[in-house]
């Protein structure tokens, strides 16, 4: 069990609330964890227990817990116009205004925003404009999706079905025919041992090129890519990766999807991923850290050609059949706009890449000394460490010790959030952590993990 809360709360969370991605039976057993208020990077239980949220929440509270500006900029807009749609050809300044910003600070050159309301949404509206792309290019029978193992994307059907997954998939049926996954593009887990990262690269192209032979380039309509795969382990591509999987994407015609959900925003040490891994991609989805998610709200960002096809589709009268009731919300263009002038004043590049440095800094320090750390790995401020039962020959712990489990829950009690994907311990703290902060993240790291060797060896 991970904690028990018997408040009133807790109980009827328990006797009422089904939740995301939990066990519902270690909830009934050990209680959630009520979460009473947030300050700058830090949040408070119900008995007014501090902790570290080093995971940003779900990777997203960028500017922390309780930021005031944020705040403000929701309260003015609730009191102007609390909601309005984009349907029906229906706007105001401050969507032109946001559009306008994401397509320049994406660098997608002439490029068009459409706005929804979760990154799971905005992958969806992804395929379907690739899938209007192929159409009025006379290639319509280019739908599939190639997207890669430990991948993940979201959580609506054909989001979860892009996913790498197996616990996305296993208690749907899914995925959907048509969606495929490539080799994932892990030095650690997977180069050869003669292979460099070069030759890995080369290989990961030419495995890609095969699938879609295989498949028929007449079929592929696009693979999606997280710059720096999050949820599957904190994956960071080896040099030159995106450049040769470009290559076999323009041969055989098919589209290049950017899923910038969690690395968007100076979350990598730029502002966007893409820049980070060297992809050129057609389109890019954003979220989370776009309204540093004190509003739900995602966008697209298209090349000009997508949205010429959607244009052309429709040229005889007809109308994108494609919207969300919340697309384009007034709050959440506000609070977005106001979340981008933020990240400009504090200069959020710069202090991500210092911020970032430090604790990798002190993760690497950390592997030194630990027998059981056997990578650590990332960029800016969404770094990871892989944990091992042999660091020599990366020989991973058996499933029945559940170590990284094991580290989320002594890292609770030591007061700091993590998020543990398998073996691998995930760090992604709010971009306004300053140096004690970090500090005070490796401590509790440090802390935890040799509770954690006490426990394992």
């Amino acid at each position: 069990m991970l904690l028990i809360q018997s408040s009133q709360t807790a109980r009827r969370d328990v006797a009422f609330h089904l939740h995301s991605q939990t066990n519902p039976q270690l909830l009934e057993e050990g209680g959630p964890l009520a979460v009473a208020r947030g300050e700058g990077v830090r949040i408070y239980d119900g008995g007014g227990k501090a902790y570290i949220d080093a995971m940003a929440g779900l990777w997203c509270a960028s500017l922390g817990f309780s930021n005031k500006r944020l705040a403000a900029a929701a309260g003015r807009q609730y009191a102007e116009l609390g909601f309005y749609h984009t349907f029906f050809q229906r706007t105001s300044d401050a969507v032109a205004g946001l559009a306008e910003r994401l397509v320049e600070l994406t660098g997608i050159e002439n490029g068009k925003a459409y706005f929804a309301t979760s990154g799971s949404e905005a992958n969806e509206t992804m395929v379907k404009l690739a899938w209007v792309y192929h159409s009025v290019r006379g290639k319509p029978t280019k739908r599939k999706v190639i997207a890669r193992d430990r991948a993940f994307h979201g959580s609506t059907i054909a989001a979860a079905s892009m996913c790498g997954l197996d616990f996305m998939h296993r208690e749907f049926g899914l995925p959907l025919p048509g969606f495929l996954h490539t080799l994932c593009p892990s030095p650690y887990r997977g180069m050869y041992p003669d292979e460099s990262e070069a030759e890995f690269g080369e290989r990961l192209a030419h495995e890609l090129g095969r699938m879609i032979l295989r498949e028929g380039p007449d079929t592929i309509a696009a693979f999606i890519a997280e710059p720096i795969q999050a949820g599957g382990g904190i994956i960071v591509p080896p040099r030159g990766y995106f450049a040769r999987i470009q290559e076999v994407l323009d041969r055989y015609d098919v589209l290049c999807l950017d899923d910038e959900i969690v690395c968007g925003f100076g979350r990598t040490g730029n502002w966007f991923g893409k820049e980070t891994v060297g992809m050129k991609p057609d389109m890019m989805a954003l979220a989370k850290g776009l309204s540093s998610a004190y509003f739900p709200i995602s966008a697209v960002v298209m090349a000009p050609a997508i949205y010429e096809a959607v244009r052309e589709f429709n040229k005889a009268g007809g109308s994108f059949g494609h919207g969300f009731t919340n697309s384009g919300h007034p709050v959440g263009v506000a609070v977005a706009s106001e979340a981008i002038r933020i990240y400009e004043e504090m200069d959020v590049v710069e202090h991500v890449r210092r911020m970032g440095a430090r604790l990798h800094g002190h993760f690497e320090e950390m592997a030194r000394d630990s027998p059981i750390i056997g990578e650590v790995r990332g960029a800016g401020l969404m770094l990871g460490i892989e944990i091992v039962a042999d660091k020599a020959t990366r020989q991973p712990f058996a499933p029945a010790f559940k170590a990284g489990l094991s580290f989320d829950r002594l890292a609770y009690e030591n007061g700091l959030v993590v998020r543990c994907m398998g073996d691998v311990l995930g760090f992604s703290p709010p971009l306004i952590v300053d140096e004690n902060d970090i500090d005070e993240i490796a401590e509790r790291t440090w802390k935890s993990l040799k509770q954690l060797q006490g426990q394992l060896l």
